[in-house]
């Protein structure tokens, strides 16, 4: 009886959110930070906004426990380093579904299982190349050993650095040719078991390598100067970005490919494109275009299945592509949204819902002590400012920032904060050789927010991973008084 209730309230809360009108759009929930917000929290901030779906990272157990009965429809994943291990033996990818996915399949929604995350991206050099083909071959294999091949599909996201095209017309697209003949093997295999082919695209990008990228292509405004390609007409990246895909696979002889978008997004800070204002204008412009029910000019049927990234801005993600990197959340690291965001699509300036029930460290913050002012232009500040920024997260200080117009003891200070804050306010943290202080007084500045991290205690929190943001690169634009 009391599943029988469970069931009937699961359906009833089901068809309220239908009702709602949120359309079948989800995000990617990453977690590579410092203080991340405990899974269940997340769980129910995806609920109360009507999210129904969610594109992860890894398998974390505590994760898919959170997820159980919400049916939330999950994609789960394989990181790049174990590549090497799932393609060397069909016995290690029936290994991992048994470890990681039998225990929870009948309580989660699991439908696709990422083999890697775009592996074959420029910047990696060809590391992961040799392994990831083998590795889907087996992790499918594996998935149709335990029974589960017919409702979990594995597949690779790409980055859409996978195809390219010799001018701006997508007719012109067609797969890069050093992998070329190993994504014509891929897309064989993935339609002949109806895998979804998972590509990553970024508007962003495309503004932030060239200024002189037409700004109304990445916004999904009108006005601009369009792209005219045989038949058609492009007036956004978006629908030019995904038919140079459907050419490229068009010329290996694939017509009627699922296509997913894996990730889509816009940064909010750590570049001077990346803005809430900016952001807020193309997630306006991108639920638009996505639910105005047309398809691409050279797939009028298509239906965007697409995943936004990101859920929640990432502390400690790797800034070696660019320092906006931890700043892709539609809500902040605690949930707070960022900027109004109707997931419906019908155009409401309504805030998403926060999450609720977040616990935080206490109410003090580190700063630069103003009584020694005087040393503000000493080699000791900038050894200390080195120390912080190199072991903390100072990508809000970057030029264009929010952090950016700061004075420079402001800046110093916010420096400082991240460091104590990150390691859990401990005293030791906040010294600097005695230039810092201790303060109950909130420190955040206008747009410059200086954070309090999530108290979620030490067994939830993330070992430190610093790659470092080496000072020197600041002091190019950092000038101490």
């Amino acid at each position: 009886m009391a599943r029988a209730v469970f069931v009937l309230c699961y359906c009833w809360s089901m068809l309220v959110v239908l009702a709602n009108g949120y359309p079948d759009h989800g995000v990617n929930w990453g977690n590579i930070a410092t203080h991340p917000l405990p899974p269940k929290t997340v769980v129910r901030l995806l609920k109360d906004n009507g999210i129904r779906k969610v594109k992860l990272f890894d398998s974390d157990p505590k994760t898919l426990l959170a997820l159980e009965g919400t049916g939330i429809e999950v994609m789960v994943a394989i990181p790049n380093l174990l590549l090497e291990n799932m393609a060397d033996s069909p016995v290690n990818a029936e290994d991992w579904v048994s470890e990681n996915l039998l225990e929870f399949i009948d309580k989660v929604k699991i439908r696709h299982v990422a083999v890697g995350n775009e592996p074959f991206l420029k910047t990696y050099n060809g590391s992961f190349v040799k392994h990831t083909f083998p590795a889907l071959i087996n992790v499918q294999k594996a998935l149709d050993k335990a029974n589960l091949g017919k409702q979990i599909k594995a597949t690779v996201p790409l980055n859409a650095d996978v195809y390219q095209s010799s001018s701006t017309k997508p007719s012109d697209g067609q797969f890069r040719p050093d992998v070329k003949d190993l994504m014509i093997q891929i897309v064989k295999f993935l339609k002949e078991n109806g895998s979804p082919f998972v590509v990553n695209i970024y508007p962003f990008l495309s503004l932030y390598e060239n200024d002189n990228f037409p700004i109304e292509f990445a916004f999904f405004e009108d006005g601009g100067q369009p792209v005219d390609d045989k038949n058609y007409h492009y007036t956004n990246v978006l629908d030019a970005n995904y038919d140079t895909l459907l050419w490229s696979l068009k010329k290996i002889g694939v017509d009627d490919m699922k296509v997913i978008i894996g990730e889509i997004g816009w940064p909010t800070d750590g570049n001077k494109h990346a803005t809430i204002e900016n952001a807020h204008k193309f997630y306006n412009g991108l639920f638009k275009r996505l639910n105005d029910n047309k398809g691409t000019p050279l797939r009028s049927s298509a239906k965007f299945d697409v995943y936004l990234f990101g859920l929640l801005d990432e502390d400690q993600k790797s800034i070696e592509p660019g320092y906006f990197e931890r700043h892709w959340g539609i809500f902040q690291f605690d949930g707070k949204p960022k900027f109004p965001l109707d997931f419906s699509g019908k155009g409401q300036n309504k805030m998403p819902i926060a999450a609720k029930n977040v616990s935080y460290m206490q109410q003090k913050w580190c700063v630069f002590d103003t009584s020694i002012v005087n040393h503000t232009g000493s080699w000791t500040v900038q050894k200390q400012l080195e120390v912080a920024c190199r072991d903390g997260d100072c990508s809000s200080l970057t030029p264009g920032s929010s952090c950016s117009g700061m004075s420079n003891i402001s800046r110093v200070s916010y420096a400082f904060n991240m460091y104590y804050q990150i390691r859990n306010q401990k005293k030791s943290a906040c010294d600097f050789e005695g230039l810092a202080m201790i303060v109950d007084k909130n420190a955040s500045q206008g747009q410059c927010l200086f954070p309090i991290m999530i108290d979620v205690g030490a067994g939830e929190r993330l070992n430190f991973r610093f790659g470092g943001i080496i000072a020197a690169i600041f002091m190019m634009f950092f000038m101490l008084m």
